[in-house]
């Protein structure tokens, strides 16, 4: 499938699907991507779905897709639209099912020649203390009342129980509490489903990662992130709420669709489900969103316990002591009600972040104290075989993209078409010849996941640094990979 709609040149890094393309957009949706990328994107059919967003009510600004595009359900995986806190909509498409999906880096004092030895060591241990897989469970089963403190507490609660070091909040998006969270509009079977899962990283493209630092490009503000030297050691986390997300998803999405009707909306796709933003259904939505939000910042604080404590017991070392502190952590499926100038106006809006990653620039007031002068560290994962990168957010983001850039490299092969295309040994083998030791709980987990199912990752980053979205900081690459 190729698509073939219109598309108007802006400059080198946008595109513009004009809202003359289909009766019924209320405002024309911008792509940042190169004619290169452009080539990639049009493949699949989430161009259309970047022109169907531009249906919903209540809409502000443009609709807006980044360079990591791609399928997804109802809104792309990429998309970003804001909505009016006075007449918009929330939609549980528009951040996905696996929801507070983001990644989270610590740095390290070590090099990689502290670690060459050990890598295999390193990972096995993760992969021994940190569950993985579809339908895994961790140690901890949060029952009775205490699932609703996760849901209601996020990373302050993990880190109470023990689980973590206070700084670790100053450093977490929303300080790892969304505060509109209520846990009772979360059902019985979510909260079954996720009791169990707390510091597990799940299946598909989640994973854990030991990365060496390859390249720095902005000295100054690595050194701000505690970056400071090629060849350092940092670890990533890139996973989300788990089954819990995705039941909150389900749950809402089936009782959207379901008065769709009544509502009186017109909408091109059944999977832009949505509710006005002060409805029963979206109060209660957003709350329950909130609480699965937590879930998810608690559950990668679990699994940060956990990679603190390999270290400690494969390098013999306290985590203290090899400088294993967080640099940041950032959700890339969220919804969040945010501030920006749009259309000449101040507007408190409710950003919908589904495959983008909020990036915002020095001075802003959301930016932790720390890196005030410096701006939002953005980490974004590229595949495994590859590299993933540090970014900065820039001022651009602020002007034009609601404070958003882009989450990822972008699937470019669908999960089943990588199952046919490629065998567990020949990437195994890839992997092991760039120097990367891969662990993995499944044959799916690797070939679903394979480096030839994506985008370049550096051309990505390169697109959303040269449209002033984000700034490239640092470029990491694998040493060690666990997958589901």
């Amino acid at each position: 499938m190729t698509w073939d709609g219109p598309l108007n040149r802006i400059d080198d890094y946008r595109w513009e699907i004009p809202v003359s393309y289909k009766p019924g957009m209320r405002t024309s949706s911008v792509i940042y991507a190169d004619e290169k990328m452009l080539q990639t994107i049009r493949q699949d059919n989430a161009l259309e779905q970047a022109a169907n967003i531009a249906f919903m009510p209540g809409i502000l600004g443009k609709a807006l897709a980044m360079p990591d595009i791609h399928w997804g359900y109802g809104f792309p995986i990429g998309g970003v639209i804001a909505e009016s806190d006075e007449d918009g909509v929330i939609s549980p498409g528009g951040l996905g099912f696996d929801i507070n999906c983001g990644v989270r880096m610590v740095r390290t004092n070590l090099t990689y020649r502290d670690i060459e030895g050990k890598v295999k060591d390193l990972v096995e241990e993760l992969f021994r203390r940190v569950p993985c897989g579809v339908g895994s469970e961790g140690s901890v089963n949060a029952k009775g009342g205490e699932i609703d403190r996760v849901l209601e507490e996020g990373a302050k609660w993990a880190i109470d129980s023990g689980y973590g070091w206070q700084e670790d909040l100053d450093v977490t998006e929303e300080n790892g509490t969304y505060r509109q969270a209520d846990a009772s509009r979360v059902s019985v079977k979510a909260k079954q489903r996720g009791r169990k899962q707390i510091g597990t990283l799940g299946a598909g493209n989640h994973f854990l990662e030991i990365d060496r630092v390859e390249r720095i490009f902005d000295d100054a503000t690595a050194k701000k992130f505690g970056i400071d030297s090629p060849d350092q050691i940092v670890v990533t986390v890139h996973c989300g709420s788990r089954g819990l997300g995705h039941q909150v998803a389900t749950d809402y999405l089936k009782e959207m669709e379901a008065k769709m009707g009544g509502y009186g909306f017109d909408l091109p796709d059944r999977q832009l489900a949505c509710a006005p933003i002060h409805s029963r259904e979206g109060e209660d939505y957003f709350a329950a969103m909130a609480a699965a939000a937590n879930f998810g910042w608690a559950n990668r604080q679990l699994i940060l316990h956990a990679i603190r404590e390999s270290f400690r017991a494969v390098m013999k070392r306290p985590p203290e002591e090899m400088g294993m502190h967080m640099v940041y952590d950032v959700a890339h499926n969220i919804a969040k009600v945010e501030e920006y100038e749009i259309d000449g106006r101040r507007r408190r809006a409710y950003i919908h972040r589904k495959g983008a990653t909020r990036a915002l620039p020095p001075g802003h007031p959301l930016v932790p104290g720390k890196y005030a002068g410096a701006g939002q560290p953005v980490i974004i994962p590229g595949d495994m075989g590859t590299a993933s990168y540090l970014l900065v957010g820039a001022p651009g983001s602020v002007r034009e993209s609601f404070g958003s850039t882009c989450h990822g490299a972008g699937r470019v092969l669908s999960r089943s078409a990588a199952m046919r295309k490629y065998n567990v040994s020949e990437v195994r083998q890839k992997l092991a010849d760039s120097g990367v030791y891969l662990k993995s709980a499944t044959k799916e987990g690797i070939l679903e996941e394979a480096p030839g199912a994506y985008k370049n990752i550096d051309d990505v980053v390169r697109i959303t640094h040269e449209a002033g979205l984000s700034s490239m900081v640092a470029r990491v690459v694998p040493a060690g990979v666990m997958k589901g």
